[in-house]
């Protein structure tokens, strides 16, 4: 198998460990801790840049994402123009996502919601970055003998 496609097949399985990810949240209660924590930090620090939500919206926002991402699979294969950069930003922001439901239910000191599925994220997450990698030295050892 090509990396073209263990590349595309590891951005799937990250997609696939977000939806499953969204569907623990939501199933969890994710907004009835998110919430507060934000109005919280808020009347502390009134600059704090992150929203609130209904749960209508924040779900419905999550899956448009999960699908747009799932349409990207194709680019992904291919190598479309930032499709490398996306797949390292997707990588890092999930991998980040995981370490702080995990880090939260640390230092919360209980299960929070969303944690079940963390480990699942840090797994795909970093797939993906060596499945990026990997393809990114294939790319440019093809350059290199190409000049």
């Amino acid at each position: 198998m090509n990396t073209s496609v263990r590349h595309m097949r590891a951005w799937f399985i990250l997609v696939g460990a977000l939806a499953v990810h969204v569907t623990d949240e939501a199933v969890t209660g994710f907004l009835q801790f998110y919430n507060p924590l934000v109005l919280s930090i808020r009347s502390r620090v009134p600059w704090f840049p992150m929203p609130t939500f209904t749960f209508g919206i924040w779900l419905t926002g999550l899956v448009a994402l999960v699908m747009v991402l799932g349409m990207l699979g194709g680019p992904v294969r291919r190598g479309a123009p930032g499709t490398w950069l996306a797949s390292w930003v997707l990588a890092a922001i999930m991998f980040l996502n995981g370490l702080g439901h995990l880090g939260g239910s640390l230092y919360f000191q209980r299960w929070l919601p969303g944690t079940t599925s963390a480990p699942l994220l840090l797994a795909a997450s970093l797939w993906l970055g060596l499945r990026t990698r990997e393809r990114a030295q294939v790319r440019f050892a093809r350059s290199a003998l190409n000049t």
